[in-house]
């Protein structure tokens, strides 16, 4: 749902705020409160605000700046080299757009040098004549925080090089993951807090003041850039790796040359897989660099990122997004889940738009709100479930929901209980899963909305997955949420997607049948159709309008007038609005069957019966649902019955499908 220009601004006013805490407690503390994978989702929707109203960004916006304060315990340095931190990227979308923009602005296709984007804490190292002088965290880019007393406890940092030159170079130190989990073992033990993330754990044992404190960490350390150097500075990137490796330093050997995109979707889809369980380190993306030094220097740097540059990150775990509605779901047993409808998010490799809410103690638990910003995880299940709520930027206004006391779901009155002793709520009346099953099944229908592939057991299946509950949830399914599902490999569930997206061009009778209104067959599908021209014009027409139109009456103009007057159908209706594009349907006009009335009954040779009845409405005709003596004449096709019998019986002429072709075309 897109903001206003004034909604948007006073978003981004609170996301400014709020990425600033955060940032505070995780750079500068290592006491952070939000995943890293939530706090970039923040970060990322800021971003995506300024880019789309350019008003909002500023120069010390904190998208446009490299974060992070020096503590004051330890001792401010100013860097000889301007230290940057990388963009993101999250989709093979926003890779290809960065080798595109690579392209234009070098002149020329590039290669890159791929490297494993390990979470951990950048270090700059200054080596003066081949000896370690200096070891001082990134800071702001501009000042750090001099960490030289403990890096000298990391055995890996050799305190000569085996070259006497000078040397700025940046490294990556981290924390092992088995070591990671050693230490907050020991830290539960005695009591004291636990880190949130290695890349935490490692910041926290370097900025210590004793160095002994350092030194019982499994600490590593891995170089990957040349700053300045004394020496010849290599000319690739590749080359630099090779250039420290020589002066003795540790370099991750995980690293590979790329010529093309998919070889860097190949490298990226290798450690996103089980090859990132195999290494003692934790990663969280790849890194492109551009392999040329001289188109490196000739991209240069942006604000805060190289141009030459991005990190190209695996899924998020966590991320943010808005609840824009809770509807319920219901279960095989009538038992009703509560399902929060979301802004489209990527979180954990998938699209999703739905999240579990469990229970109605668990929505008051976690105070979780229509509007409310949220924090997503998925962690195996078809759908993620809300882990938190960000109060900061709850809109005003925003109500606690209550769990309704009837609901379209349940069939009888529609009554709704709470089961005695559970956090549980049920539909009062029996077999209401089977009638909701009914109800989506008929919505899909060749008849209605014709969505091919999803018939009644393929409903069911959603149904039980909780992906879907009323009919506008159908046209939010994803690709990604279909593979989850038993019998559905990616073709097949490539093909349900194309044909929902289809669907959501339909004609405006086809939408009334899909509706379900009782005592509203096709034929008054149609009439209505052509007669109000629009869902808006019929939605308003009240109970005497409709009852006029000649082949409504007053029992189908009450029942129409009533399912548009109820609440929950009109809240359904604004939902599809969002989806559907109706189409006007032509009014009756003129032809070979004006002022006849024809039943089609049985299997004909090539013409469904939808079909059929179209033709004879495109003719002039009216389409009869049932047989009697003012029927004009029977198409009858094979295991005609009942139908056939009575036109039999009453000498109403039958005809084959050839014979009404024919007419069609007198």
């Amino acid at each position: 749902m897109a903001l206003t220009p004034k909604k948007s601004k006073e978003r981004a006013a609170q996301l400014r705020a709020l990425l600033a805490h955060h940032a505070h407690r995780y750079y500068t503390l290592d006491a952070p409160e939000l995943s890293d994978s939530a706090y970039d989702a923040l970060h990322r929707e800021l971003r995506t605000l300024e880019e789309t109203y350019p008003e909002l960004a500023h120069n010390d916006s904190i998208t446009q700046r490299i974060i992070g304060d020096a503590l004051p315990e330890l001792k401010k340095v100013r860097h000889t080299v301007e230290q940057w931190s990388f963009n993101d990227a999250f989709t093979k979308e926003e890779v290809q757009a960065f080798d595109e923009r690579v392209r234009k602005m070098s002149g020329a296709a590039q290669t890159y040098d791929l490297e494993l984007k390990i979470d951990g804490l950048k270090v700059v190292f200054t080596y003066l004549k081949g000896r370690l002088s200096l070891a001082a965290t990134r800071g702001d880019g501009v000042v750090g925080e001099d960490v030289t007393h403990t890096i000298r406890t990391i055995r890996s940092v050799p305190e000569r090089l085996l070259r006497p030159i000078d040397l700025v170079a940046e490294g990556e130190v981290y924390l092992t993951r088995s070591g990671f989990e050693k230490l907050n073992k020991m830290r539960e033990k005695q009591g004291e807090s636990l880190f949130a993330n290695p890349r935490n754990a490692a910041a926290g044992s370097l900025r210590q003041l004793d160095p002994s404190i350092a030194a019982e960490r499994p600490l590593g350390v891995f170089f990957y850039d040349v700053a300045q150097t004394s020496g010849a500075m290599p000319e690739t990137q590749s080359g630099e790796l090779e250039y420290l490796k020589g002066l003795g330093l540790p370099v991750n050997p995980e690293h590979a040359h790329a010529d093309a995109l998919e070889e860097v979707f190949a490298y990226w889809e290798k450690w996103r897989g089980s090859a990132r369980e195999e290494v003692d380190y934790q990663l969280d993306g790849v890194v492109l660099k551009v392999e040329s030094r001289s188109a490196q220097e000739m991209l240069g740097y942006t604000g805060k990122a190289p141009r030459f540059a991005i990190a190209y990150k695996f899924p998020p775990e966590q991320v943010e997004t808005i609840v824009e509605d809770i509807s319920l779901q219901v279960g095989r047993t009538g038992k009703l889940t509560p399902v929060a409808h979301l802004r489209p998010v990527l979180v954990a490799g998938s699209t999703v738009a739905r999240a579990t809410l469990h229970n109605a103690d668990f929505i008051t638990e976690k105070d979780i709100r229509v509007g409310d910003t949220v924090i997503l995880q998925k962690a195996g299940d078809v759908i993620p479930e809300v882990v938190s709520v960000i109060t900061a930027l709850r809109p005003k206004g925003a109500k606690a929901w209550l769990f309704p006391t009837h609901s379209a779901l349940c069939g009888g009155d529609g009554r709704i209980e709470r089961i005695e002793g559970e956090a549980a709520h049920r539909c009062v009346a029996p077999g209401s899963f089977a009638q909701q099953s009914r109800r989506l099944a008929h919505f899909a229908s060749k008849g209605a909305l014709d969505v091919s592939g999803m018939g009644k057991e393929t409903v069911k299946l959603l149904l039980e997955q909780n992906l879907i509950s009323e009919f506008d949830d159908i046209f939010e399914l994803t690709t990604d949420e279909l593979l989850t599902l038993d019998g559905f490999e990616e073709t097949k569930a490539a093909k349900l997607v194309k044909a929902i997206a289809a669907a959501k061009r339909v004609p405006l009778d086809r939408l009334i049948i899909g509706l379900g209104i009782p005592h509203v067959g096709e034929e008054n599908a149609y009439l209505l159709a052509t007669h109000f021209g629009t869902l808006a014009k019929l939605k308003a027409a009240n109970e005497e309008t409709l009852s006029r139109i000649e082949g409504i009456g007053p029992i189908i103009g009450r029942s129409v007038h009533t399912w548009f007057a109820h609440e929950e159908n009109r809240a359904l209706l604004a939902r599809l609005s969002k989806h559907l594009s109706v189409q006007k349907v032509a009014a009756p006009s003129k032809g070979p069957l004006t002022g006849q009335t024809v039943v089609i009954t049985g299997t004909l040779p090539t013409l469904s019966r939808e079909e059929a009845e179209a033709r004879v409405r495109a003719a002039g005709g009216k389409a009869g649902s049932s047989v009697s003596a003012k029927t004009s004449f029977v198409v009858a096709g094979e295991e005609a019955g009942s139908k056939l019998a009575k036109a039999e019986a009453l000498g109403v002429p039958v005809i084959s499908e050839s014979e009404f072709l024919k007419r069609l075309s007198a």
